[in-house]
């Protein structure tokens, strides 16, 4: 008999949506960052080493169109587009906060497993 599967393994469950969208690892550093003070997206650039225009341009609106930021266009010259964290996305705060805590306090022996693993399969996957 098989076991019953829980909804939020489905394809079109709303939570795993809303995983695929926010749970990675630009939307949680950008939502960090806004944390912190409303930012434009030249600053984000300069802040997030490696992000792409693309990337983040495609992180910014998913957490816009979840609710989390808020986009505004500044009537400077050349225009600019600010964008500042809502208080839906301060909610996130604490679970992220908890998450990175975790991750800070555990660093050692995540690098431990991982050297571990390479040394048991023969190689490195970064």
């Amino acid at each position: 008999m098989a076991e019953p599967v829980d909804a939020v393994y489905f394809a079109d469950c709303a939570a795993r949506s809303f995983f695929d969208q926010v749970a990675n690892k630009w939307s949680v550093m950008i939502l960090t960052i806004l944390i912190e003070k409303p930012t434009r997206f030249n600053e984000f650039i300069r802040r997030l080493e490696g992000v792409t225009h693309k990337a983040l341009t495609q992180a910014l609106r998913r957490l816009e169109r979840n609710g989390l930021i808020a986009r505004e266009v500044l009537a400077t010259s050349p225009v600019a587009v600010r964008y500042s964290i809502t208080d839906l996305g301060r909610t996130l705060q604490g679970p992220f906060g908890a998450v990175y805590d975790w991750a800070i306090n555990h660093l050692h022996e995540i690098e431990q497993a991982q050297e571990a693993y390479d040394a048991r399969t023969g190689r490195e996957t970064r």
